[in-house]
């Protein structure tokens, strides 16, 4: 996929069938508008397209209440990649840029530029000035302009809207299933392994201490997790908390432990994928308890990776 910035004099593929917007986790709800996009842009001879934003406008115009977002801007790109977008135009978002008429920026980007033949946005998304760009004056512009304009359903699940916010509230709950099935792929955290104390290693147990990229992390406790290690994914049981039993660390921790494994991860970049949540992070009063506790946790680990269902569904880990 290609990438463009506002300013690049690239010469961006055209004609397009796009899209518009912030797609923060990219979940099944954003999962639909690309399906959309490309299939459309198939049927037409175009390009498939994404106009995304950076950073979040909510960050430039309210920092105040400006959320932590699900993904880093580059695990963003690269997903707009796997669901099938061929070019992706990056604006970025300043004060000069939030007062530009929606119309303005229909005519000038998405008409004159990007030679957009349909633009498809996700149920309630706006943009421009006053945020005037909803999709009723995109229908009502389109006609002039010469583009299919046409918004994209919203997806539930048990009667509840999928949405960016609420998924960040299900892993700030530890509630990683639900998450797993709104986002269509387990929660994850991408970062680099740092030297740790080395606790784990003295009591049988060796983990990688991860520092991670990603803003949103999963409420403390211990985690059935799969950890990508060149380019495998790999078995794995996660502590999110503060080590209690060592001590009254004010610093949460992120530690891994790979199942069958025994090289040294320090340096390397890892993504860790929450597959299921065990227990609360607990203070233990000796550390033969707390082994005997991370057994008990690794045992869980193996029977859940043991599961039927969960062995076809690796792939997606």
């Amino acid at each position: 996929m290609k990438v463009f910035y506002e300013a690049d004099n690239a010469e961006i593929a055209s004609p397009t069938v796009l899209t518009l917007g912030v797609f923060d986790g990219l979940h099944i709800g954003h999962q639909l508008i690309m399906k959309t996009v490309v299939e459309r842009a198939r049927a037409a001879g175009a390009v498939p397209t994404v106009i995304t934003f950076e950073p979040h406008p909510r960050a430039v115009l309210h920092p105040e209440s400006a959320p932590p977002l699900l993904q880093t801007f580059d695990q963003k790109i690269e997903a707009l990649g796997v669901l099938g977008m061929e070019q992706t135009i990056v604006i970025h978002f300043d004060k000069a840029f939030s007062r530009i008429r929606a119309e303005d920026f229909l005519r000038e980007v998405v008409v004159d530029r990007l030679q957009a033949k349909e633009v498809y946005l996700g149920r309630g998304f706006a943009f421009g000035h006053n945020r005037e760009g909803h999709i009723d004056l995109l229908r009502r512009v389109s006609k002039d302009l010469g583009f299919l304009a046409d918004e994209v359903p919203e997806v539930q699940i048990h009667g509840e809207r999928v949405s960016s916010s609420r998924i960040r509230e299900l892993i700030l709950q530890g509630r990683m299933n639900l998450a797993r099935r709104m986002l269509g792929r387990p929660y994850g955290v991408q970062g680099r392994v740092v030297r740790g104390d080395a606790r784990g290693q003295g009591i049988g147990f060796p983990t990688a201490n991860i520092d991670p990229q990603n803003r949103v992390i999963p409420r403390r406790g211990v985690y059935v997790t799969g950890i990508l290690i060149d380019g495998q994914w790999r078995q794995s049981v996660t502590n999110v908390g503060l080590r209690p039993t060592f001590g009254d660390s004010t610093q949460s921790s992120i530690e891994t432990h790979v199942l069958h494994w025994s090289d040294d991860l320090y340096g390397r970049t890892v993504r860790v994928r929450f597959l299921h949540r065990l227990r609360d992070e607990k203070k233990f009063s000796s550390i033969d308890e707390l082994r005997s506790q991370i057994e008990r946790d690794v045992g869980r680990a193996e029977v859940y990776f043991n599961r039927a269902g969960v062995q076809r569904s690796l792939a997606i880990v």
